[in-house]
């Protein structure tokens, strides 16, 4: 499709102007071009099925205008005119911003939205497409990057200690070369080599002097080395600027586009001005840079990758721990004793009953320790009368925690759904039914309908149902994508009133599956108590705390206090009076 001296070959070319003049041309309206930061052009065509319209984002390149995003691919002739729809629908989907009034008139409409600027009275206002940018390396990061610039509309020199070899790797577009070659040609330079290799480039340091090298390398542990990589690289390099970016960006990121993954992009550096440049180049590119300070956060920054979910480290060790200790448990009920009391082998249960039994009991326990540490927040803050003063470094991490907590709490009831619906489909529950019915054959019973058993299974089946809906409510809403989407009492609702409402519902879900079996001494086996009762110690603790809350005596307290009321800092304001012995009473106020 390529060819040496365009985007696209002459064919290629003569096909789609043909598109151009048969289907979109007769249906553009308005004949207007709506300009971005140059050389970059944002144009609207209409389609011939239905005439809707849709947008194209390209660039200016001598008589042709390339376009390079959604809608449109190729190269149209310079003086198409397109119309102009509603900038609304693109706005959030560009990395640059779109700056247009409420309406516009139609004489406003032929008229560029965004004019060309100065690139020489402000430099953060300089385009960065177009320039040339460099790469030294051509290892798999190498190649990606090479090829997202090159769809970005940057001119590429690659830099390769064996051109010839690495040449078919990268696309037509980018010129590939020996290392002091194409260190000439460009002053952005991205240093995509390892760490251990650095030593390779002290050959070229009178060729980089000057230059802007932006360090894209991260390491194999955490804090492997004292200094970080791009640290490191400015001390074999003074004469250069050392710019920290793209290294949290994988190499499947940079082709299959910033949204399929994450778009922010890190960037540390000493100096402001390198650290600009390099941010233009990122938002040209489709991501969003994040300055992140000097060059003593890059440490930070490459130790970025290499953490494996960090946040999960102690929700999941929590998850595992309530697993041990009620799957021992129930171990101890449903396996060990029949064993021991009535010699029958009963450890078919454990892959699928006993798991079974303890699932819903973590589930259940953990939805309750989401909450408890809101619970403990509240109580401090009425206690000491104050939201200013600083909560336990444990309790801060458990408030931390919440939302990975509650997931791992949907995750297992997840699981224990999952597990009920196949209980019927194990050969034990099949023996279990044909034996139950031989049993009723023998005894010669018609009926064994039991009305309270029945309307039991019906109700907390109904009830599980309804929790486990709930569960996957927050849990939807917890991302970030549908979380972003809702304003604060949207999420607050959701999270807190609802989450409330799962809590009360899983606890009924719970009492309506014991029913009156804390109540039967047979259900105490080896003097142990039903597994469910255990687990509504902690859920029930937290219900009766959040009713106390409720109280309009309690609730209007503690609304206050998080309006930023203080018990025990008052403010005395004494009335004039004849006699002098008149004064008002004390009045709070937030000092």
């Amino acid at each position: 499709m390529k060819d040496s001296e365009g985007w696209m070959s002459a064919s290629s070319r003569c096909q789609i102007t043909q598109t151009w003049e048969t289907f979109l041309k007769p249906f553009a309206f308005q004949p207007c071009m709506v300009f971005c930061p140059p050389p970059m052009v944002l144009v609207h065509y209409c389609t011939l099925a239905g005439g809707f319209g849709r947008w194209a984002l390209g660039y200016w390149d001598q008589n042709h205008v390339h376009f390079c995003s959604s809608g449109l691919s190729g190269i149209f002739p310079r003086d198409c005119r397109c119309g102009l729809g509603s900038l609304q629908e693109l706005h959030s989907e560009l990395a640059f911003p779109l700056v247009f009034p409420a309406r516009m008139s139609r004489g406003d409409m032929a008229k560029p939205l965004l004019g060309h600027r100065s690139m020489e009275g402000d430099p953060s206002t300089t385009p960065a497409a177009g320039r040339t940018i460099g790469v030294l390396g051509s290892g798999d990061f190498a190649r990606s990057l090479a090829i997202r610039l090159v769809c970005s509309g940057f001119k590429v020199v690659v830099g390769s200690r064996n051109p010839k070899r690495k040449a078919g790797l990268f696309p037509s577009a980018a010129e590939v070369t020996f290392q002091a070659e194409a260190v000439k040609k460009t002053d952005v330079i991205f240093v995509a080599v390892f760490r251990e290799h650095y030593s390779t480039l002290c050959d070229l340091a009178d060729v980089l002097a000057g230059k802007i090298l932006v360090d894209v390398s991260n390491n194999t542990e955490v804090n492997h080395h004292k200094e970080s990589n791009a640290e490191y690289l400015a001390s074999l390099f003074p004469a250069c600027t050392v710019v920290k970016g793209f290294n949290v960006v994988s190499a499947w990121t940079l082709q299959s586009g910033a949204r399929d993954g994450n778009k922010q992009v890190l960037i540390c550096s000493n100096n402001q001005e390198a650290k600009r440049t390099v941010a233009e180049i990122a938002q040209v590119m489709g991501f969003t840079p994040v300055d992140m300070g000097c060059m003593s956060s890059a440490c930070e920054i490459e130790n970025i990758p290499l953490r494996l979910l960090p946040a999960w480290k102690i929700p999941v060790l929590l998850a595992l721990g309530l697993f041990l200790c009620f799957f021992t448990y129930n171990l101890i009920r449903q396996v060990i004793h029949p064993y021991i009391r009535e010699q029958k082998n009963k450890l078919y249960k454990i892959p699928i009953e006993v798991v079974n039994t303890t699932l819903p009991c973590v589930a259940y326990v953990m939805l309750s320790l989401v909450y408890l540490p809101g619970v403990l927040a509240a109580c401090s803050q009425l206690y000491y009368g104050t939201k200013y003063r600083r909560f336990p470094d444990w309790l801060d991490q458990w408030l931390q925690h919440r939302k990975q907590i509650g997931l791992l709490s949907f995750f297992c009831a997840a699981l224990h759904a999952v597990y009920s619906l196949c209980l019927p489909m194990r050969r034990s529950h099949r023996y279990q039914l044909i034996e139950t019915a031989v049993k009723q054959a023998m005894e010669k019973k018609m009926n064994i309908w039991v009305e309270e058993e029945v309307w039991r299974m019906e109700i907390y089946i109904s009830v599980g149902i309804i929790a486990l809906g709930l569960l996957s409510l927050l849990a939807i809403t917890s991302l970030p994508s549908i979380a972003n989407s809702l304003n604060w009492r949207e999420f607050s609702f959701i999270q807190s009133t609802l989450g409330y409402i799962a809590l009360v519902i899983s606890t009924l879900h719970t009492l309506t599956y014991g029913w009156s079996r804390a109540f039967d001494e047979n259900q105490y086996k080896f003097y142990l108590p039903p597994t469910y009762t255990l687990t509504l110690l902690v859920p029930c603790t937290v219900i009766l705390a959040k009713i106390i809350f409720i109280l309009p005596c309690i609730r209007q307290r503690l609304l206050r206090i998080r309006r930023g009321w203080e018990k025990g800092r008052y403010v005395k304001f004494v009335l004039p009076s004849a006699t002098g012995e008149y004064s008002s009473g004390e009045t709070s106020s937030n000092v």
